[in-house]
């Protein structure tokens, strides 16, 4: 049985070699040619999966080692007998960090408490709700917007309109719904990012195709922004990643471990579908976390914050290159992320305060460091 995958897939050789012959290559380079005499499919949100991708091929099984589906064709899939998984929750611990470190660098610049902001969440499912947790661990109640959670459980959920009224940090983690009552694409259009108070932050770690990136342009300096996605990747347009206070080429979730939890998961969905006993675990080929203890000296909350994270993930390098990237020929912004470098999670990491802060301590307890001082 012959496997084509995505070569950004970690361990995904090790893991499938014994259910076929395993064929690693670049998302670029996953074309119908290339998937033609291939059974199985494991892919990122780079390919897009459809008649033109699959039409003649031999592919009877996707697997996408990602949260998202919208570049999978469902109804061509099941009309094709196709059967497909997805990795849903499986790099929301590396969003969850790419969201502490955004906010930490972002209040540091700004000179701001992070415990003094208003917070409101769009979007509370595997990610929007490690955020919660998150923004209470600063000891603040968050607003909270999911009409599909609202429905199902009511509680006190509210519209994005009141939402976007009151707080001073509004974060999106929605998925990209086309059509219905819980459409998304355009969900922040230029009507709705005119509600945002004056100072707001708008944050977008989701899909670009959410907020409108003309109109959030031509608000930003009346708000800001700091955005993970962008309409028309991987040609985001150089005007809005320029303006925005922190931009990032849709690397949120590139954590090796959240990578491996997305590989893990189309690794266990194919052996299922094959009726394969698992015999590959991928974490227990994950390196050691370094450094695996950190001293984070006393200064202010965003300070400390930014401090502890920053051996971790520092998040201004991937603002740098992708304003390197826009400023030069096409092709960059696919390039990086094909070689994208190793990030861990911090979990399990040892991190000493030199000033006891129950904020700190509860909020880096929450990405996995074990907290002393």
């Amino acid at each position: 049985m012959r496997i084509v995958a995505d070569r950004n897939n970690p361990f995904v050789r090790e893991a499938f070699s014994h259910l076929g012959e395993v064929v690693t290559l670049p998302a670029s380079s996953i074309d119908a040619a290339a998937v033609k005499n291939a059974e199985l499919l494991v892919c990122r949100s780079t390919v897009k999966v459809g008649p033109a991708l699959l039409d003649g091929s031999n592919v009877r099984f996707v697997g996408t080692a990602t949260i998202g589906t919208d570049h999978l064709d469902i109804p061509y899939l099941s009309g094709r007998g196709i059967a497909w998984t997805a990795a849903p929750g499986s790099n929301a611990d590396s969003v969850q960090l790419w969201f502490a470190c955004a906010l930490a660098v972002y209040c540091r610049r700004h000179g701001l408490d992070p415990r003094t902001l208003r917070y409101g969440i769009v979007g509370v499912g595997h990610v929007g709700s490690r955020i919660e947790r998150l923004v209470r661990a600063l000891g603040i109640e968050p607003l909270l917007c999911d009409p599909p959670r609202a429905r199902a459980e009511g509680g006190t959920f509210v519209d994005v309109d009141t939402l976007v009224e009151h707080c001073d940090v509004v974060t999106l983690h929605v998925p990209l719904e086309e059509t219905g009552a819980d459409r998304t694409r355009g969900l922040f259009d230029a009507a709705r990012l005119r509600r945002l108070r004056d100072g707001a932050l708008l944050v977008n770690a989701c899909r670009g195709e959410v907020v409108d990136g003309k109109a959030l342009l031509s608000e930003i300096g009346r708000i800001h922004a700091i955005c993970d996605v962008f309409e028309g990747e991987p040609s985001p347009a150089p005007a809005l990643v320029e303006a925005c206070d922190l931009s990032t080429p849709h690397i949120a979730g590139h954590s090796l471990d959240g990578k491996v939890n997305g590989t893990d998961a189309v690794y266990r969905a194919a052996c299922a579908f094959l009726g394969a006993q698992p015999t590959f675990f991928a974490h227990e080929h994950l390196p050691r976390v370094e450094p695996h203890a950190i001293a984070v000296p006393e200064g202010p909350v965003a300070v400390m914050l930014d401090e502890a994270l920053r051996p971790f993930y520092d998040l201004r390098a991937d603002d740098d290159a992708l304003r390197q990237i826009v400023r030069g020929p096409a092709g960059g912004f696919r390039a990086y992320r094909d070689a994208y470098a190793v990030r861990r999670e911090p979990r399990g990491v040892v991190a000493t305060l030199a000033a006891p802060r129950s904020e700190v301590a509860a909020f880096l307890r929450l990405l996995g460091m074990t907290i002393r001082g």
